[in-house]
Order: structure tokens, then C-alpha cells, then sequence
């Protein structure tokens, strides 16, 4: 894996794109409360970011592969914060 100025960019993208997700991650794991995050979409966007941690490993780029990594880490921490906090709502 070359360090290039394009794969220099993609790490800079990344921390910036990979640390929108720790605002959400940090209020949710305080205060336990997912009334307002939807399950549906953290599921497509977790799917999306582990499509894209395939893409970064086919194409051998370090950039993709590490801002993929931590990004699935952090929305599979809400997919999981969503699922055990979530009140069951009787019917």
C-alpha cells in the first residue's frame, strides 16, 4: 500500500467522516436513550460501510480500509445501543 497524496486525502476524509459518528455514539452509550435513532437506517448505512470495507481491501487502499473499519465498529455499537435500549412498545 503506497502513502500517496490521494490516499493522504482519503485519510483526512476519513477522520473527518469517521468521527461525525462519536457525537451519536457518546449521548447514546450516556444516556441510553434511542427513542430518536432509527434501527432501519443505521442497518443500510452499516451494510453500505462494510460493502465499502470490501471495495477498500479489493483495491488495497488503507484510507478505506481503516475509516470502514472503525466506522462499522461505531455504527454496529448503535445498531447494538438501538436493540437492547429500545422500550417495547405493548400493543
Amino acid at each position: 500500500m503506497e502513502l500517496d497524496g490521494v490516499e493522504i486525502l482519503g485519510f483526512v476524509a476519513a477522520v473527518f467522516t469517521t468521527s461525525g459518528f462519536l457525537p451519536q455514539v457518546i449521548k447514546t452509550w450516556r444516556t441510553k436513550n434511542v427513542n430518536a435513532l432509527s434501527l432501519t437506517m443505521y442497518l443500510v448505512l452499516f451494510t453500505g460501510m462494510f460493502l465499502w470495507l470490501v471495495y477498500g481491501i479489493y483495491k488495497n487502499s488503507l484510507a478505506l480500509i481503516a475509516s470502514n473499519v472503525v466506522s462499522c465498529g461505531l455504527t454496529l455499537s448503535l445498531i447494538i445501543f438501538i436493540l437492547k435500549y429500545k422500550k417495547k412498545t405493548p400493543y
